[in-house]
């Protein structure tokens, strides 16, 4: 079940809001837990038992890490805890990716044909962080059960993040706080996330899907892939996410935001900075400090930026292509670090935001090839490398069929709507017609990605041609 799914949106949602908005914080953290394990069963029955087992595991060894603090052994159970979730982790996850590398030196392992449970990267990030902060002392450790289930398996971030931290949210937990403006606020950012994934993220996977089949090569047409590809990928995951938070709010929750218009950024860092950012706290906090941080002498500081880059691609996928895509990120960072962020700080705007716009449409061809070899080729088609024309009518027809839906994607991924929202908010009168369009926004964004599901494979924005 995913949530921009019909059954999702008018069965399973609806049900799960009378019983979050209208129970008790008891009855409410039984409820949701029920909910979310129905949520999980049905879209990966077969690994509930190891979703339970990671919030019991999680939770017990959060008690045994309180009681050990202070003593000797106080980092046993934090040991324990990552050996069981990180184990199980890189069992499912990289088993197969290990072999299949052996394979290519000649091993001749039989490749395991391991299904991945969903997602377990980011649930085993929420459990092995709630052992460690109470391991440091920084919460107390949950002494019930059913709330710390209840907060684990989630249903809201529970595939797609954000990644939340048991701390964020643990006064939440224990006491509901649903207000009309909260619930407003989160049914309006669901809506908005539900329109970034059905209106315009299915939209331009279409696209990209179309590029990559097309037996044409053009440097325009490149660019073209390059440009539809990395939109998708922030649409897609980026809707999941305020998907997530809206959910969180509707339930009286805030989540931690988890995308902030990173293509606006001027260095790779701060992209970095807005573009999965709970990812990347979670990564500092517990592996670049623990290992340092920016606290030591130069050559560790870059060892642990590639520690931690590597480890980044690695959480992605189990595959080299997105090992290959956080080195790269590694080693712009490492750059920047080293004599590129004081010329980009000196440079027009203008540049550094084309400085980061090329780097983040190249590092997404390599998230998204089939492999390296298949990424160098498309970096040489964009520069012009292969020999193709600069443009072709293939090129042509494609920027026609497409260019409505880049144009508004374009304009999406920028902060236009809080430019606008932060300058209405000035006056009453903007303030009382910002209240009044919420409500509106809210339905019509619903009805439009409604109709986009019904329609299934038609999609209006790819018939609208400049």
């Amino acid at each position: 079940m995913v949530f921009s799914g019909l059954p999702f949106v008018y069965f399973f949602l609806p049900l799960a809001l009378l019983l979050g908005v209208f129970l008790p914080t008891k009855g409410r953290n039984i409820a949701m837990l029920i909910m979310s394990l129905f949520f999980y069963a049905f879209g990966e029955p077969r690994y509930l038992p190891l979703l339970i087992l990671a919030a019991v595991s999680a939770w017990g060894f959060g008690l045994w890490a309180e009681k050990l603090r202070g003593h000797k052994l106080s980092r046993l159970p934090l040991v324990c805890s990552c050996v069981l979730s990180l184990g199980l982790l890189a069992y499912f996850k990289y088993t197969d990716f290990f072999l299949d590398t052996l394979n290519r030196f000649g091993a001749g392992f039989s490749l395991m044909h391991i299904v991945l449970p969903i997602g377990i990267s980011f649930y085993t990030f929420q459990a092995a962080s709630y052992v460690a902060d109470v391991t440091r002392g920084n919460i107390p450790a949950e002494r019930s059960l059913i709330d710390f289930a209840s907060y684990l398996t989630f249903f809201p971030q529970l595939i797609a993040g954000p990644i939340v931290r048991y701390s964020d949210v643990r006064e939440q937990v224990k006491v509901k706080n649903i207000t009309v403006d909260s619930f407003a606020a989160g049914a309006l950012r669901f809506s908005v996330g539900l329109g970034k994934k059905v209106l315009i993220a299915n939209v331009l996977a279409e696209c990209t899907a179309d590029f990559a089949a097309a037996q044409t090569e053009s440097v325009l047409f490149y660019w073209l892939y390059a440009v539809c590809n990395a939109l998708n990928i922030y649409f897609d995951f980026s809707g999941y996410s305020d998907m997530a938070i809206g959910l969180g709010k509707m339930f009286g929750f805030d989540f931690p935001e988890n995308f902030d218009h990173p293509f606006i950024s001027r260095t790779a860092a701060e992209f970095w900075r807005r573009w999965h950012m709970t990812l990347g706290t979670w990564f500092r906090d517990y592996v670049y400090i623990p290992l340092g941080g920016s606290r030591c002498v130069l050559w560790k500081q870059l060892r642990n930026l590639l520690v931690v880059w590597s480890l980044t691609g690695l959480w992605h996928g189990a595959a080299w292509n997105y090992v290959l895509w956080g080195l790269y990120f590694g080693a712009f960072l490492i750059m920047e670090r080293l004599f590129l962020k004081k010329w980009l700080e000196k440079a027009p705007r203008v540049v550094s935001h084309i400085y980061v716009t090329v780097v983040v449409l190249f590092s997404f061809l390599v998230f998204s090839a089939m492999s390296p070899a298949d990424a160098v080729h498309q970096f040489g088609g964009m520069l012009g490398l292969t020999g193709a024309p600069l443009w072709n009518g293939e090129a042509l027809y494609a920027l026609r069929g497409c260019g409505v839906i880049l144009l508004a994607a374009i304009i999406g991924a920028m902060p236009t709507v809080r430019y606008f929202a932060a300058r209405l908010r000035k006056n009453p009168k903007g303030e009382a017609f910002l209240s009044v369009m919420q409500p509106v926004v809210t339905a019509a964004l619903l009805i439009a990605s409604t109709a986009f599901l019904v329609a299934g494979s038609f999609n209006p924005f790819l018939y609208w041609q400049f």
